[in-house]
């Protein structure tokens, strides 16, 4: 390994310290993970500049669908928030047992993230739990377990997680084959956590904000309805036009516009409910560091480092099943989406063909090994940027149950 390559891993490295000691040292995450990218495709370009710039513009169209995808999804989100849509389920989800409210949140959101996506289906969930749960500190627990919940459930269909879908489209994965060998390890996986959790809230009562607070607005209801179904036809929508998901999004975006100006142009009193005074309050800072992030690993992929990895691995580890765990294991730390992208490289179909052990363990771990650590998954980054979470205080109370849950989802799948 060359003096550069070594360069870039230490600056990811401490990039990757600032980001977790953030709160400590009081500098916001996305600055630090913008820094480490420019600094990175600075140190990149420096080597191949040539080669560099063809790179870094396929990862700024890679990266650019995610954003506008999250930002599509938080917009809509905000405008049901605004309305007090979700004051509606959060009335009918008024539950006076802390366990009761976490198993029934996160049933939920396991299949509806398997419908929708593990990214969308968290921002919907952490929101609705917002406005249901009282105390911060049981909040986060919730929210953790819908992080957990979301990635388990966008493991076992083709549409759940980018990972997975990745495999369907290479031709890695079918979808009959993979819903059948993956539900119940994605089962297991959330109710080993859960389990886990429960016992944590045993005998405590929940702490739920009051009905009479939960105001909606005249048109929460009907838009709450349409933003959810609008949301859940995103991957329709992709199936019917072939066009990406975050097309979708923006698509479905636009109809909730109208529809908001619509119901609001005569109204003076309710112009702050119209789309141009809800943007502000999107979170832009999570996106931001979201860019970061994945800029910074793009760049870490550009040099090669993370198929030194994959061939590091492929070399060291000899069973197939323990690669594919390595593999969940290291997405906890590094993007999920290069690793699996190395994977499909190295392996062809003809010595693993579709639907092997092999393809259908790495959906599962890719997909569910990013619950380790709070900014291992698409989901715990949005977590986190909506509640404002500490990287530690996840590591002290997640990090236990995702990885009871995670290997207990390999040992059954094994077992089957």
């Amino acid at each position: 390994m060359d003096t550069y390559n070594l360069a870039m891993i230490l600056i990811f490295v401490i990039g990757y310290l600032f980001i977790i000691f953030e709160h400590q040292i009081g500098i916001n995450k996305a600055t630090s993970a913008l820094f480490t990218a420019v600094i990175l495709w600075a140190l990149q370009f420096h080597i191949h500049q040539g080669a560099s710039f063809e790179h870094l513009n396929q990862h700024l169209a890679n990266i650019t669908a995610v954003i506008l995808f999250l930002f599509g999804a938080l917009t809509i989100v905000e405008m049901i928030h605004a309305h007090g849509g979700f004051n509606l389920v959060a009335q009918w989800i008024n539950l006076h047992s802390k366990v009761a409210t976490l198993w029934v949140i996160s049933i939920i959101t396991f299949f509806l993230s398997a419908v929708l996506d593990n990214l969308t289906t968290t921002i919907v969930m952490v929101m609705l739990i917002k406005k249901i749960i009282a105390n911060r500190e049981d909040r986060l627990c919730f929210g953790s377990a819908v992080v957990i919940a979301a990635n388990a459930g966008g493991a076992w269909t083709p549409i759940g997680d980018v990972t997975t879908t990745m495999l369907w489209v290479g031709g890695q994965i079918s979808t009959g084959p993979t819903i059948t060998a993956l539900f119940l390890p994605s089962l297991a996986c959330l109710v080993v956590a859960l389990a886990f959790f429960s016992y944590l809230l045993r005998g405590k009562k929940a702490e739920i904000l009051e009905k009479q607070a939960l105001t909606i607005d005249p048109a929460g209801k009907a838009l709450f309805i349409l933003g959810i179904i609008l949301l859940v036809l995103v991957p329709v929508f992709k199936m019917v036009t072939g066009l990406p998901p975050f097309m979708g999004m923006l698509f479905s975006v636009s109809i909730l516009w109208l529809v908001t100006d619509l119901m609001h142009r005569h109204d003076d009193t309710s112009q702050h409910l119209r789309i141009l005074s809800i943007l502000p309050r999107v979170d832009f800072s999570g996106m931001i560091f979201f860019l970061g992030i994945l800029l910074s690993v793009g760049a870490l992929e550009t040099a090669g480092l993370l198929h030194d990895l994959a061939d590091w691995l492929n070399s060291t580890v000899t069973s197939k099943e323990a690669l594919a765990t390595y593999v969940g294991i290291i997405s906890a730390i590094i993007d999920n989406i290069p690793l699996v992208a190395a994977c499909m490289g190295m392996y062809d179909l003809a010595t693993y063909p579709m639907d092997s052990t092999l393809w259908q363990l790495i959906a599962y771990t890719a997909g569910t090994g990013g619950s380790l650590l709070i900014i291992g998954s698409a989901a715990g980054v949005a977590f986190m940027g909506i509640e404002k979470v500490d990287f530690f205080w996840y590591i002290r109370k997640a990090t236990i149950p995702a990885a009871l849950g995670y290997f207990a989802g390999i040992g059954v799948y094994l077992l089957m």
